[in-house]
């Protein structure tokens, strides 16, 4: 096969024989590629920066087994989440997913653009007071757009029981809504239901197919962290049920918001 140009997200690295790289990279051409990258782990390889939550343009070829890079050259490092743990949390989450739901050698149109624009959020909120919450809000509309365009849309529209349009009534103190993990979301309180929601919950969680955040009209993030640790756990038992498994950074990032929320580092009774 003639070499041949590939863009896309380093997704996971890891060694390859005595100096080389195992790259495994999210492109719209190729969906998941997985690469060799000779010399990659000596320290003046010109191809060093193949690494984890890197943005890159590949030259790639080979004729036969695992394909080999030949050039590189790197876009844009997104390695500065690691200055905060829940933002470092929630771009693994979300490369770990794209592992989960991109198959490989299969063209994966929209995965790439929506996970660099999630990315580009965290990178904006890492030095910021608020980066936490702002991380675990990224974690779970970014888990939103990805499962949609991997084929695993959570069903927002319509009760999974009775067919109604799902229509939270907001300020209504008694309206709730069932998620079960099978099937979606029901109207009403159910025995078999994983979480129940209340009006305010479930608005926001439909909200989140939206492409912005959202936001008051003061810039303020919708929602206080309580509700945010909720619809993360709402997505991770959605990947349980239908991909097998939930990536595992969803843990570390509820951990670490669950102990900011203790410290009083953060206020978890703001008002959604």
């Amino acid at each position: 096969m003639a070499e041949f140009p590939v863009e896309g997200l380093a997704l996971s690295c890891r060694p390859l024989g005595e100096n080389d790289r195992l790259l495994t990279l999210l492109s719209d051409s190729h969906g998941l590629i997985r690469l060799a990258v000779p010399g990659a782990r000596r320290p003046k390889s010109s191809l060093a920066a193949a690494v984890p939550l890197a943005h890159l343009r590949l030259q790639v070829g080979g004729n036969r087994g695992l394909r080999r890079v030949r050039q590189l050259r790197l876009l844009r490092s997104y390695g500065g989440l690691g200055q905060q743990l829940e933002t470092l949390a929630a771009a693994q989450a979300l490369a770990e997913l794209c592992l989960a739901l991109v198959p490989d050698e299969v063209p994966a149109p929209g995965m790439l653009a929506d996970l660099l624009l999630q990315l580009g959020r965290l990178e904006a909120f890492v030095r910021e007071p608020q980066a936490g919450v702002e991380a675990l809000a990224v974690a779970v509309q970014g888990s939103v757009h990805l499962l949609a365009l991997g084929g695993y849309a959570l069903p927002l529209g319509r009760c999974a029981r009775s067919g109604e349009p799902l229509q939270p009534p907001i300020g209504d103190r008694n309206w709730r809504s069932s998620f079960v993990p099978a099937d979606g979301l029901m109207i009403g309180s159910h025995s078999q239901a994983r979480l129940v929601l209340n009006a305010s919950e479930l608005a926001l969680l439909q909200r989140l197919v939206r492409p912005a955040p959202p936001r008051r009209r003061d810039g303020v993030l919708m929602g206080p962290p309580v509700v945010w640790l909720r619809l993360l756990e709402l997505v991770a038992c959605w990947c349980d049920e239908h991909l097998g498994r939930r990536p595992r950074a969803f843990r570390l990032l509820a951990n670490s918001l669950n102990g900011l929320l203790e410290s009083g580092a953060m206020d978890g009774d703001a008002p959604p």
